[in-house]
């Protein structure tokens, strides 16, 4: 492995791990970082699952939790991805890497400089390229989803979820309140109207459409009020559960679109 051929992507949840997913196979050596606790949706693609899992596979490549530097190269040479611990990305000053690609989807640019490595690269609203990043990449479902951004910004947070068969807010599942979450139903499962998919202090969440629970939260996680805790899926389609999704392979080649034209 040289220096050059390292790509530091900054969280890893549903997109991150389709970036991640597409630069592996496309022979870059990749380093995941996230949070102690990371809050994924998407568990059964995100790679950060691997960090209350150990080890966690999507579509044929697996991630492993580390908690060092050393360890995260031991699990390169196993030919795995390393999802390390690793709050403030403080990686990035200890490998000399050829890419930087910040795919926590804030919303907002949390600290990404185009100082951070050769090719700094932003997932969706925040950054602005030329200034703090090299290239923004569009990640708003449309017209433009995927589309390279190399001087001002993405289009705006619609803060609207994507209609799926013709329902968009009702299939999204959100916090009723602030607290700790039980779940008691599992992805995967179907789910009629108005049955409980978690409680929050004995307060129940509950399903507004029939469908498939396509995401949701790990049990015990601390959620705010308004919170995405899961989502569901009209469509019945379970490998839509277990697979990246087309928005996720649209971002994961804008990036390698991007690296390739910067390198």
């Amino acid at each position: 492995m040289t220096a050059g051929e390292v790509i530091i992507i900054k969280g890893a949840g549903e997109q991150a791990t389709g970036v991640a997913h597409k630069l592996f196979r496309s022979g870059f050596t990749v380093i995941m970082t996230e949070i102690e606790q990371p809050i994924c949706v998407r568990r059964n693609i995100s790679f950060a699952n691997c960090i209350y899992e150990g080890i966690w596979e999507v579509e044929g490549i697996q991630a492993k939790r580390s908690t060092t530097l050393e360890e995260a190269f031991a699990i390169l040479n196993q030919g795995m991805i390393p999802v390390l611990i690793d709050r403030e990305c403080k990686i990035i000053k200890m490998v000399n890497c050829l890419a930087l690609v910040d795919a926590i989807i804030a919303k907002k640019n949390t600290g990404t400089s185009k100082e951070d490595a050769p090719i700094v690269i932003g997932l969706g609203p925040g950054f602005n390229a030329g200034v703090d990043v090299d290239v923004a990449i569009e990640t708003n479902r449309g017209h433009h989803l995927g589309r390279l951004i190399f001087s001002g910004y993405t289009s705006n947070d619609t803060g609207a979820p994507s209609a799926v068969k013709g329902y968009t807010w009702e299939r999204v599942l959100r916090a009723t309140k602030t607290g700790t979450i039980k779940v008691v139903r599992n992805l995967g499962e179907t789910i009629q109207t108005g049955e409980t998919v978690a409680f929050i202090h004995e307060e129940e969440v509950k399903a507004k459409i029939d469908g498939v629970i396509r995401g949701l939260i790990h049990d015990g996680a601390q959620v705010m009020e308004g919170m995405k805790i899961g989502d569901i899926d009209p469509r019945v389609e379970d490998s839509f559960r277990t697979t990246i999704s087309e928005k996720a392979r649209c971002i994961a080649g804008a990036v390698l679109e991007a690296i390739l034209i910067k390198k």
